[in-house]
């Protein structure tokens, strides 16, 4: 009979290289994700193998090594850098009669502790069940036959199907709710691009400063740490280019290489910031050793939520750690491609909203709109709340007539509403988009 072990503080930090040596940044970020998560990591263990074991993903000798260092350092909990089975989970815990917590199971863990709103709370509580539903049967390897004998005969359903009924109801209820969350959001979603709202999303590898850039662009009090996943909960503020348009910068969570694919698929409605936005700042820590790497990563996880053909400006942060200069690199046609900034410092920061005012230009279009008088009010009031509105006249049948400045994409929409003509007239040289009534993200609790 076993029971898993509780977990502590102290741990022991697992990494193998599969196929060639342990890197050494690759050490470093596990041990940023295992401080991340409360633990304090007292000693590190690594090896090299050419493919896992089925066992105890590493070799014997290795988990015998692993127990003997459990036992030296007096560690609570063993941390392995690597996604393992429940077998394997299992096998290892009863080794070393310590938890053993894989990538995913940290990962979750730190997402549990950071969500605030009540959409991620629920996404990640989600996400915790769907990863914990495969290792109910190796959790509970004491249940799992009901016991004979008299006065010890059950109902005819064991502790183990119990708990997998009750998880699987709670999934559904869960489901049920994001569902209705997504659903609230999408509506407000629709009510923007009724009027023009081109949008800008933060994206990039975790503690690149994508919440450091967003504070330094909208003054908003966003939490800022040198962490990683310090922000879960999608913010949305607004923020005026150079010549007093506004547009819409949403900051989102970042994104780490093996990112577990239960919390992918539970932030999907959270990423749709990202995947609705006209345009993405793709943030980049300048000084990072791998920085290539980190871009091909997010790239990745980019087009795995279906954002990857969204335009993007690589926005390279930290040059102050390298002392360079702040700049604007375009390509042969003129056009900013990246910008090299410092958001701690606010270097750079005007030249980076230029460059977004030119790539956001071209979303735009004059247009002359007439609406019928029956149904001016509430797109007249749409369109002065969006910022759109240059020129008002009133025809004498009462006939609205507007001069505005709208995406391109949205001008079929405005043209399908009933009572609505829609006349291009010429490119416009800035983009508009919704006042702060749309702006504000249902999810968060700072929101004025």
């Amino acid at each position: 009979m076993f029971d898993r072990p509780s977990g502590g503080e102290r741990a022991l930090l697992v990494r193998i290289g599969l196929g060639g040596p342990v890197e050494q940044e690759d050490l470093d970020e596990f041990s940023q994700l295992a401080e991340s998560a409360g633990a304090l990591p007292v000693r590190t263990l690594t090896g090299r193998r050419e493919r896992p074991e089925p066992k105890f993903f590493v070799g014997s000798g290795k988990a015998d090594e692993i127990r003997a260092a459990v036992e030296e350092c007096d560690a609570e909990v063993v941390l392995v850098d690597h996604a393992l089975s429940p077998s394997q989970e299992r096998n290892l815990e009863k080794l070393v009669c310590r938890r053993v917590l894989d990538r995913n199971a940290l990962i979750l863990d730190i997402f549990a502790q950071r969500a605030r709103s009540h959409e991620g709370k629920l996404q990640v509580e989600l996400a915790q069940l769907k990863h914990l539903a495969t290792r109910l049967v190796r959790g509970w390897t004491h249940l799992e036959r009901q016991k004979g004998g008299i006065g010890l005969r059950g109902p005819g359903e064991t502790q183990l199907e119990t708990d997998r009924r009750l998880l699987g109801e709670r999934v559904k209820v869960l489901s049920r709710r994001l569902e209705k969350l997504q659903q609230q959001r999408e509506t407000g979603r629709q009510r923007r691009v009724e009027i023009p709202i081109p949008s800008v999303a933060l994206v990039g590898y975790t503690n690149a400063g994508k919440s450091t850039l967003f504070r330094s662009l909208t003054g908003a009090d966003a939490y800022v740490a040198d962490q990683l996943f310090a922000t879960l909960d999608p913010l949305v503020r607004r923020v005026l280019l150079p010549g007093g348009s506004p547009i819409v910068v949403a900051d989102t969570v970042g994104f780490i290489r093996e990112l577990p694919h239960e919390l992918v698929a539970a932030f999907q409605s959270t990423l749709t910031e990202a995947r609705e936005a006209t345009l993405l700042l793709h943030v980049i820590d300048a000084s990072d050793p791998r920085r290539d790497e980190r871009i091909d990563q997010v790239d990745a996880v980019l087009r795995e939520v279906g954002a990857g053909d969204i335009p993007q400006i690589r926005v390279f942060n930290k040059i102050d750690r390298l002392e360079l200069s702040p700049r604007i690199e375009r390509d042969a046609d003129g056009m900013a491609r990246s910008a090299w900034v410092s958001a701690a410092h606010k270097l750079g920061l005007d030249a980076l909203m230029q460059a977004v005012a030119e790539r956001l230009s071209v979303f735009a279009r004059r247009v002359r709109v007439r609406v019928d008088p029956r149904r001016a009010g509430a797109l007249r009031a749409r369109l002065f709340a969006a910022g759109a509105v240059r020129e008002e006249t009133v025809g004498a049948d009462g006939t609205l007539e507007l001069i505005a400045e709208i995406p391109e994409a949205q001008q079929a929409e405005l043209a399908r509403m009933a009572g609505v003509e829609v006349i291009e007239l010429q490119a416009a040289a800035q983009t508009c988009v919704s006042a702060d009534g749309y702006l504000q993200s249902p999810d968060d609790p700072r929101a004025p």
